[in-house]
């Protein structure tokens, strides 16, 4: 009897918990407006939306490949299940046609719908918080200037409690830390500049930052690197694996054109990014660039770095190394350094021989991929390739997916790992190589869609 009385007064607490919960958690609907005429718009504010939408990267996540400008339907994969973008265009009834300013600010800002629902955090508002009024205002306008579009994503699949969007008020009690953006006095005009962009818009930490078991950054680990579309994004700070220390030159290099010269070749979701900062202000890239070098290592040049062993090899002497090596075992008795043959004849012609842009490689003793915590990138760039960039000359490869198998792609990560790297060997590349070959939704190397559209032109 006493049993079965607590049992009828947990039930009733719990219950009134849960209503107190809905109750403080619920969010007003904002009214719906008609969407304004294009014409009402201030067209050069709404072309400096054109340009934080570009540093948002957000036709990315909001565009399909093949599909219509901002109509939504990405499929995002994440820890928990798969979440799809939403409509974005000004569409009243499946886009935000009907949203006031006010209803996009809260969206930005808190991460609410204008019907009072909650967003995902796959919609970064975690950094769009730090976003400001004015930036808000010129983002909002950009987007009601576009092509309506009538579309309707697929429907999130996220098991239960996490398919109830009200649970993300508990996320964002211990989560979301509102903006706007507070500048650094210890800082310069250019640092703050360049922390309220890659923080907030640009929202660097969502792929460069690992994650708790909530799916959220981990405060203590900022810029440390994370996992982004099957693709590992390095580490932005003093843990970058790059064989030549970043300054905020070649950073603006890099974000400018996609490619430096000593780091390579922006790949995989990183060339997404590059590719819309280039119709983005100069400044605004260097200031973006000068805040991440500000994260990297502060001692040692590029000319210090390039004096460590595996930097010293003459270029086009590597593919006479490699032939000697698997010579060399073969008189031993061996079968030869697969790896190294598969080099010599796939890869050197390119990244020793005399070519010239776009068809000359980098050296692979810079290399990030080579010399990086996992081989993921690596094997992605090897099996998919690096193709051409719209608006852009940088250096191009063929995929080699069909021409390696999965035993040859393991031989030849692992020479380029000894050979052109100075560290120890990567664990469990077979699983790499499976997991890259046979993944579900694997990305490209380059930015093959990445001319479907253009940030900065007014449609």
């Amino acid at each position: 009897m006493r049993t079965t009385r607590f049992a009828i007064v947990l039930c009733v607490l719990l219950a009134l918990a849960a209503v107190v919960f809905g109750f403080a958690a619920s969010e007003p609907a904002i009214a719906p407006i008609a969407p304004p005429p294009t014409a009402s718009f201030d067209p050069a504010l709404v072309q400096r939306g054109a340009e934080l939408a570009a540093i948002g990267n957000c036709g990315v996540c909001h565009t399909a490949p093949g599909g219509r400008e901002f109509e939504g339907g990405v499929a995002l994969p994440t820890p928990f299940g798969t979440i799809y973008s939403t409509n974005i265009t000004p569409d009243a009834d499946t886009g935000i046609g009907a949203w006031s300013e006010a209803a996009f600010l809260r969206a930005m800002r808190n991460g609410v719908r204008r019907d009072g629902a909650y967003l995902y955090p796959a919609f970064p508002y975690d950094h769009f918080t730090l976003v400001t009024d004015d930036d808000d205002k010129a983002l909002y306008d950009y987007l009601m200037t576009r092509r309506p579009v009538r579309s309707m994503p697929p429907d999130n699949a996220l098991p239960f409690p996490l398919n109830v969007r009200l649970v993300m008020f508990g996320w964002n009690l211990l989560f979301l830390r509102q903006g706007p953006y507070r500048a650094d006095s210890a800082h310069d005009d250019t640092f703050n500049r360049g922390a309220y962009l890659a923080d907030g818009l640009g929202h660097c930490g969502a792929c460069h930052t690992p994650r708790n078991v909530l799916g959220a950054e981990k405060v203590d680990g900022k810029f440390a690197g994370g996992e982004a579309e099957g693709w590992t994004a390095y580490a932005l700070n003093a843990s970058s694996p790059a064989p030549v220390p970043w300054n905020a030159d070649t950073l603006f290099q890099y974000l400018h054109r996609g490619f430096e010269q000593e780091h390579g070749v922006a790949r995989g979701p990183m060339a997404d990014v590059t590719g819309d900062l280039r119709s983005v202000p100069d400044n605004d890239v260097r200031a973006i660039a000068t805040y991440i070098a500000a994260h990297m290592p502060s001692t040692g040049t590029a000319q210090q770095a390039a004096q460590r062993p595996e930097l010293q090899t003459p270029r086009g002497t590597a593919v006479a190394a490699a032939s000697a090596d698997s010579q060399a075992m073969r008189a031993a008795g061996g079968n030869g350094d697969e790896g190294a043959a598969i080099y010599a004849a796939t890869c050197a012609g390119c990244h020793e021989g005399p070519r010239a842009m776009p068809y000359g490689g980098i050296d692979l003793a810079f290399s990030s991929g080579v010399s990086g915590p996992s081989p993921t990138n690596l094997i992605n760039v090897v099996l998919y390739g690096l193709p051409a960039a719209a608006e852009a000359r940088n250096p191009i490869m063929p995929g080699f997916a069909s021409a390696l198998d999965d035993n040859q792609l393991v031989a030849l990560l692992r020479y380029l790992r000894g050979r052109f790297s100075g560290k120890g060997p990567w664990n469990e590349i077979e699983r790499s190589v499976h997991d890259a070959r046979n993944g579900d939704g694997q990305r490209p190397a380059g930015p093959a869609d990445s001319a479907r559209y253009n940030p900065a032109v007014p449609k």
